[in-house]
């Protein structure tokens, strides 16, 4: 039996938003379960024997990317800061005469 992975159901289904209603019609997959998507994809429910199961449509690769990508920048903007003006007070030595 094959497994339907989620994210490749997700690109298969069709919202309309003007649709009066929240679900959208079931599709069911080849090995049987049953899928029910949500207006404004946020996620769907999946019906299977045992039970069902809300899976959320998000990627978590592009959420940790998002998040490597904004640490990445607050740490060059954090050393170009600091490389521009130091954070300790300037010394410099005079000659007295």
């Amino acid at each position: 039996m094959e497994r339907v992975k989620f994210p490749e159901v997700f690109d298969g289904l069709t919202t309309d938003s003007n649709a009066p209603r929240v679900f959208g019609e079931p599709y069911v997959t080849p090995d049987g379960v049953t899928v029910i998507p949500v207006q404004r994809p946020v996620g769907v429910f999946v019906v299977r024997d045992d039970g069902a199961q809300w899976v959320p449509a998000v990627d978590a690769n592009r959420v940790a990317l998002i998040g490597v990508l904004t640490g990445l920048l607050a740490a060059v903007l954090a050393s170009l800061a600091v490389l521009r003006q130091p954070p300790w007070p300037r010394m410099t030595i005079t000659e007295n005469r």
